[in-house]
């Protein structure tokens, strides 16, 4: 059955996240091409909303449309009442409530807790929205410093890349990484980014033959060998200090974080796809042992190996 996820567009909407949702969701399909989602707009009362840009849009539907939604996404906004005073309509507040699972972009998250969805709970926003949100909303457990927080029912994303991102991890989260793979390649983006990876990174231009993307790649092709700081930073021709930093610099998350993220990636794709067994997944992951698959896979996704293997090997 497909999976319907509706789009919330509000006046001064930003252009590009009124498009995440279609697009990535859009793209998701079986091995057989069946799609897996279905995505609808809507406004309040389906009245033309405007954005920032010079042009407006007409939505096929109004708020009812939530009531069949699987799935809620409220991209992010320029302007407006939530982000002014931190408030919204109570006809928007009210249709907000009780959804199944509802997402925001940007700052999306203005409108989530405007409608009071976020208090108590851990969200992220734009960076540069970050000093304003927290002074509009203290009761919410703000984290500006990382690309999304899936909080399960109620997930929450920084900028536009984030939004992808976060889109792309809730079709690998419903349907497994192969699935989710195929959205990114025809979309033609990076298939994963850990939600916990910085959203602002100062970037430096690397020294000529001083960056560690070679020593990435490399790192993808040995997952199954025991990779320490000494022999990344070897590889790279570099000390451990500047090493550690520059990949820092380079990808916003330490060594050890980016490699053990690689590493669930890889053993995840193993358990959708091959029939080896847990402690030989585990070994060309480079996890090891079964035990230390089964932490770290929990730790991600909730689920051990096998179960994570009973629940996506279907699709």
């Amino acid at each position: 059955m497909t999976h319907r996820v509706a789009v919330v567009v509000l006046n001064h909407f930003a252009t590009i996240d009124l498009g995440v949702p279609g697009q990535v969701f859009g793209t998701a399909e079986t091995a057989d091409g069946e799609k897996l989602y279905e995505v609808v707009t809507c406004s309040e009362g389906r009245m033309p909303v405007r954005c920032a840009a010079g042009y407006s849009v007409l939505p096929d539907h109004d708020l009812d449309v939530l009531d069949t939604a699987d799935t809620v996404v409220v991209p992010g906004i320029h302007a407006g009442r939530a982000l002014l005073d931190g408030t919204i309509s109570d006809t928007l507040a009210t249709a907000l409530q009780g959804r199944s699972r509802i997402l925001s972009i940007c700052t999306g998250a203005f409108v989530l807790a405007a409608a009071g969805l976020l208090d108590g709970r851990p969200a992220t926003t734009h960076w540069r929205e970050a000093d304003r949100f927290a002074r509009l909303f203290p009761q919410v457990r703000l984290d500006p410093d990382v690309l999304y927080v899936d909080d399960g029912d109620v997930l929450t994303s920084a900028g536009v890349a984030a939004g992808l991102d976060l889109c792309f991890h809730v079709i690998r989260t419903d349907h497994g990484s192969e699935v989710a793979n195929r959205a990114a390649r025809r979309c033609v983006m990076p298939p994963w980014r850990d939600g916990g990876q910085a959203q602002y990174i100062d970037r430096h231009l690397p020294e000529a033959g001083g960056g560690t993307a070679a020593t990435r790649d490399w790192m993808l092709a040995h997952l199954d060998r025991p990779l320490d700081l000494t022999a990344l930073a070897e590889h790279a021709r570099m000390s451990v200090r500047t090493f550690t930093r520059r990949f820092r610099d380079e990808t916003g998350v330490s060594p050890a974080r980016w490699l053990n993220g690689q590493r669930v990636q890889h053993a995840r794709h193993l358990l959708e796809t091959t029939e080896l067994g847990v402690e030989e997944v585990a070994r060309k992951a480079g996890f090891g042992t079964a035990v230390s698959l089964r932490q770290h896979l929990h730790a991600a996704v909730g689920v051990s190996p096998l179960a994570y293997r009973h629940t996506f090997r279907r699709l």
